[in-house]
């Protein structure tokens, strides 16, 4: 089950269902059915709006991302799908910060409910900077089924790496 090392921290059980599934081909199948439509966010620019749609919605006084686009240095291998930054900088007598948001490009590829995920991952860090319960709970809030995304997520990474041949060429 080292082909998994994205589900990790999930019950071995789980693992089991996961790892039957990849045996006998159906994994790929039962994604595609569950979400069969990628999404029109492609640039840069369409995923600021996006981003910002869902800002406005949920955190309307939180501080809003100066940029937002996809980054092809961003690699789950490495930890990261996603990242907020905060860049300070003095201007005369004032404090400004920036906030920049960064999505991996293979998001591109991604169904929208899962582009969505990793968003609203995001933008919870303009209110939580930390992991903790508040943060999950403001993921829920903007996204309801928050961990059921996060989990096929990680089913749908598992799936594009091992099978690299079924997963959509890159744009």
């Amino acid at each position: 089950m080292s082909a998994l090392k994205y589900l990790l921290h999930y019950p071995p059980s789980l693992l089991a269902q996961v790892q039957a599934r990849l045996d006998d081909g159906s994994l790929g199948n039962w994604l595609a059915s569950r979400y069969p439509d990628s999404h029109a966010v492609q640039s840069d620019n369409a995923l600021y709006q996006y981003v910002s749609e869902l800002k406005q919605r949920y955190l309307k006084n939180a501080p809003a991302p100066t940029k937002v686009l996809y980054d092809n240095r961003q690699h789950p291998v490495k930890g990261t799908l996603g990242t907020n930054t905060q860049i300070s900088r003095v201007q005369g007598s004032k404090l400004k910060a920036k906030h920049e948001i960064r999505i991996a490009t293979l998001f591109r590829d991604a169904p929208e409910p899962f582009l969505r995920m990793i968003v609203v991952h995001e933008l919870s860090h303009l209110r939580e900077k930390n992991h903790d319960k508040a943060f999950y709970q403001l993921c829920c809030h903007m996204e309801p089924a928050y961990h059921q995304l996060e989990f096929d997520t990680r089913l749908w990474l598992t799936l594009r790496e091992l099978e690299p041949a079924a997963s959509p060429a890159p744009r």
